[in-house]
């Protein structure tokens, strides 16, 4: 790809994140890119074309794939907490904020595939694995979906609350917060 066509995509993208899809324009992609507007279309078919080309690159996808989560040690704790870890580094609340931006009804249809890569990876990876530790008499049998959903949803609503409100809602770092919501979700699951 040369480069006119990747600053394109990159200030695309930025755009959405900032704006969303419906109001980020092709004028201001130009503006953005330091190019004239027929540029952009001697490039690309048009905006949704300009995304779909971005979703494609891992610096914009989060790279969120089942290998993330395989260093397990067949310890709950470590590994509950190297899941939640691993998950928030890929997906930062800059991240929220491009996906948001990207739920437009006008452009949702194509761009779900790719943002469900990440939960699926998630999700499937945790229920793979809490299987495992069943099957290794390491904890009991549970609906172990419901478990995985715990455990992401967990995640998943503290980067969203941080894409949202920052430091306004809540000061409790990321840490901490992976470090103590493992902690709660074992105690729970271990009074069974």
């Amino acid at each position: 790809m040369d480069k006119t066509s990747q600053k394109i995509i990159d200030v695309t993208m930025k755009l959405i994140k900032e704006k969303g899809y419906v109001a980020t324009t092709t004028i201001d992609i130009a503006n953005g890119s330091h190019i004239n507007e027929c540029t952009i279309f001697r490039k690309f078919k048009g905006k949704k074309d300009i995304v779909l080309s971005g979703m494609k690159q891992e610096k914009w996808c989060a790279n969120v794939s089942a290998s993330i989560f395989q260093d397990v040690k067949w310890d709950l704790q470590l590994d509950l907490e190297m899941f939640m870890r691993n998950y928030l580094e890929r997906i930062t609340p800059d991240f929220v904020s491009l996906s948001v931006g990207l739920r437009a009804p006008q452009i949702y249809e194509d761009t779900m595939p790719y943002i469900m890569k990440i939960p699926e990876a998630f999700l499937q990876t945790l229920v793979l694995y809490f299987k495992s530790m069943n099957e290794k008499g390491k904890i009991g049998t549970f609906d172990f979906e419901c478990l995985a959903m715990t455990i992401f949803s967990s995640t998943f609503g503290f980067t969203f609350l941080k894409a949202s409100f920052g430091e306004q809602l809540s000061r409790v770092k990321q840490e901490e917060y992976i470090t103590n919501s493992v902690s709660l979700f074992l105690k729970g699951i271990q009074h069974e």
